[in-house]
């Protein structure tokens, strides 16, 4: 029978290599899946010798299954693509990022939902959300690293819930920049303590946003100047800063701001104020055959009724700007809440509920929108109209549904006259594929593609999405092609932290006493 010495050495050894087999595979994940994990048109290196030799047994007169060909050509895959994506950092470089954006890029990030922690949460709890924090951290390192995008874009609910006070929004702010997304955004802890100064609380401490200051001026811009209102971020804008390696956007969601029947000034002041404008457009290559542009919409307020119908009002006049410039190019939508759809495309189908008539617990949000899965089918075919009208085809991305979903727009005519806005009055009908004139002659054949990205929490395995536009000569539009990178549960992440120690540990404890 082995003495404890003996049972201890052979315990530390297995955890040993378990440490690290799971340190390989967080780390390395994505090349277990280089087809899912890798831009469409990745430039293949060619191997080192020394990955060469060990492949050499292919040619072995004793390499006959199938069952060896398939696991030497997977493990061959594997290690071409860790080698080319780690070991060799040029090749893991685009030949095309910050390149004037000739075929853009955009690392997609659905839904992270940061948590809070307050004094009377367990200790466990706060445990698990600092992991969280790490856990979001390294998916976005791993894949930003491997990738270099030229946008990176998270799609809403930032955080887990709108109902929190400023002071709180702050401190989830400052954790999302300095662990979940670190370096990727040009707003830094510094700025946030200087707004922190200069607009404390009552107790003189805590963050307190002046959100008196940002409904008067929205107010007096939407009644009395919708001149004043910019929402138009500039022409071939590659980066908010010099310092930035990407453009970085962070979208609204409802667990960020709201519905638009909760969503009051104070929260619509202090998103502004740590991540700039809620509507915004950027305009790249304009006037040339590869002209788009990026709309970043505020989805939770295009719907009512609305406890602030002014910001309702701000986002519609925001749309009919869009539409009165005529664009001739390419539009990438961005929203939190997807378009209209009917049940069985994705996995949450079209809900809208209202705050009861009758609701006393607070008598002002009577009526007003409380919650919706998707926009309604009029607010889509009238936004979609809007913004693809020149017949381009174009691409919308969403978060909100957590299991993601893709699926396609085809636009149908209709023999109603064009309204006062000189908008077509058209139908946009979410399809699994593209229709046809032959099967419709009401088809007009445009179609606008919908990606709803899954969401990145340890729920939905860490999910990044992959969009590539690629410019097609031949029909001076762009083509788009999806993936979906998937990492892990946030457990595996735990286990390989927890392992990781253990195995420190249990070495020193060797190491002194055996």
């Amino acid at each position: 029978m082995a003495d404890f010495k003996t049972i201890f050495k052979r315990f530390t050894n297995i955890l040993l290599v378990l440490s690290i087999l799971l340190r390989i595979y967080i780390h390395t994940y994505p090349s277990l899946t280089p087809e899912l994990c890798s831009w469409d048109d990745k430039q293949q290196n060619h191997l080192s010798e020394k990955i060469t030799d060990i492949f050499r047994i292919e040619k072995s007169p004793n390499f006959k299954t199938v069952a060896e060909k398939l696991n030497i050509k997977y493990l061959k895959t594997y290690l071409t693509d860790v080698y080319e994506t780690m070991l060799n950092k040029k090749s893991a470089e685009s030949k095309t990022s910050h390149n004037k954006y000739k075929n853009p890029r955009f690392l997609l990030f659905g839904d992270p939902q940061i948590k809070g922690n307050w004094k009377n949460t367990p200790i466990l709890k706060k445990l698990d959300t600092f992991g969280n924090d790490y856990y979001l951290g390294h998916i976005f390192n791993t894949m930003f690293k491997r990738l270099k995008p030229d946008f990176s874009i998270v799609k809403g609910d930032l955080f887990s819930s709108q109902w929190i006070s400023d002071d709180e929004f702050y401190n989830r702010t400052a954790r999302y920049i300095k662990r979940v997304f670190p370096g990727a955004m040009p707003l830094n802890v510094e700025r946030i303590e200087e707004l922190k100064k200069n607009n404390p609380a009552d107790d003189g401490i805590n963050y307190k946003t002046d959100w008196v200051k940002f409904a008067d001026k929205t107010i007096h811009a939407i009644n009395n100047d919708k001149e004043s209102l910019n929402f138009d971020m500039g022409d071939d804008v590659y980066r908010w800063t010099d310092k930035d390696s990407c453009m970085f956007i962070n979208m609204t969601g409802n667990h960020d701001i709201g519905y638009s029947g909760d969503i009051t000034y104070q929260h619509m002041s202090r998103f502004t104020d740590m991540f700039g404008k809620d509507n915004f457009v950027l305009h790249y290559n304009r006037g040339k055959p590869n002209s788009y542009r990026i709309v970043n919409l505020n989805s939770m307020l295009i719907e009512g009724p609305g406890l602030e119908e002014e910001l309702v009002q701000t986002t519609w006049e925001f749309l009919y700007q869009l539409f009165e410039e005529k664009f001739e190019g390419t539009t990438v939508l961005l929203q939190h809440i997807p378009m209209y759809k009917p049940n069985g495309l994705c996995v949450d189908g079209p809900d809208t509920r209202f705050y009861p008539l009758d609701y006393e617990k607070e008598t002002y949000k009577q009526g007003l929108m409380r919650s919706q899965n998707h926009l309604s089918m009029e607010t889509t075919d009238k936004i979609m109209n809007l913004l693809f009208h020149n017949g381009k085809p174009g691409i919308i991305l969403t978060g909100h549904d957590h299991y993601g979903c893709d699926v396609i727009y085809n636009r149908y005519s209709s023999k109603m006259k064009d309204n006062a806005q000189g908008l077509a009055i058209s139908h946009w009908k979410a399809s699994s594929k593209v229709d046809s004139k032959s099967n419709n002659k009401q088809f007009t054949g445009e179609v606008v593609q919908e990606i709803t990205v899954r969401s990145m929490m340890g729920d939905f395995d860490g999910a990044t999405g992959l969009l590539e536009m690629k410019f097609n000569h031949n029909y001076d539009s762009f083509d788009f092609v999806y993936k979906e990178c998937v990492f892990a549960v946030q457990h595996v992440w735990w286990i390989t932290m927890v392992t990781n120690i253990l195995v420190i540990l249990l070495i020193s404890i060797r190491t002194l006493f055996f």
